[in-house]
């Protein structure tokens, strides 16, 4: 995908009704499918919006696009996302973009999560290009970093154009885990998740429902 994801965008607007409220995913798929709905609200749609991110609710908000919290929505219509590898399960690696954790939060809370892709992020395993994303309390990183190194993993601290640690949206730093395509990646995933002070990985294991293959003009759609 060598420009901003126009048809999956498109097509995942085709699956929003009046009235709905959805979770409004961070990166740039998201932004493109934000972009596109906002278009749609312009012209009358009434949909309410629950980012996954400031930056998300920044560019909805110059969109016109009505937001709530969470706890307002109760339970989405639909939550729409980008992801960085996704499986022929539709298990997926998200968090490049640093949202891993309210990503999950607004996924689990959709009735249906629909993942935007490229073709050049689907993968025959998790992990085949090399990092899990994995954000923790910064106070746990000498805990966490050890136990993580145990299993298999190289663990490094994600850092700004500062030098500095990033800093998520929570408060909490990431921890990019090299690693090698998965041969169990829900065992791994129990296993990172237990470790005191780690808040979410970017395993989406068994979450989305619908995945939308950007394939130049064409888009294919995989369901679980």
């Amino acid at each position: 995908m060598t420009g901003p994801p126009l048809a999956t965008a498109r097509h995942a607007l085709g699956l929003v009704s009046d009235g709905q409220t959805l979770g409004l995913g961070t990166g740039r798929a998201a932004a493109a499918f934000v972009d596109a709905l906002g278009e749609r609200v312009r012209k009358g749609l009434r949909v309410r919006g629950v980012p996954t991110s400031v930056a998300t609710a920044g560019q909805a908000t110059r969109l016109g696009i009505p937001l709530v919290t969470l706890e307002e929505a109760g339970e989405l219509d639909l939550a729409f996302d980008g992801a960085d590898e996704v499986d022929p399960r539709l298990d997926c690696i998200k968090g490049y973009g640093g949202a891993l954790v309210r990503e999950m939060i607004v996924a689990a809370s959709a009735r249906r999560f629909v993942v935007l892709v490229g073709a050049e992020k689907l993968v025959a395993s998790l992990g085949e290009r090399g990092k899990i994303p994995v954000e923790i309390v910064p106070y746990a990183l000498p805990l966490v970093r050890r136990r993580i190194e145990t299993l298999g993993l190289d663990p490094v601290v994600r850092v700004g154009p500062d030098g500095a640690p990033y800093v998520t949206d929570n408060g909490n730093w990431i921890l990019d885990c090299g690693t090698r395509p998965l041969r169990d990646a829900a065992a791994l995933e129990r296993a990172i998740r237990v470790l005191p002070g780690v808040a979410g990985t970017g395993l989406f294991l068994g979450m989305a429902d619908v995945v939308l293959v950007e394939e130049g003009e064409k888009v294919r759609v995989m369901e679980r």
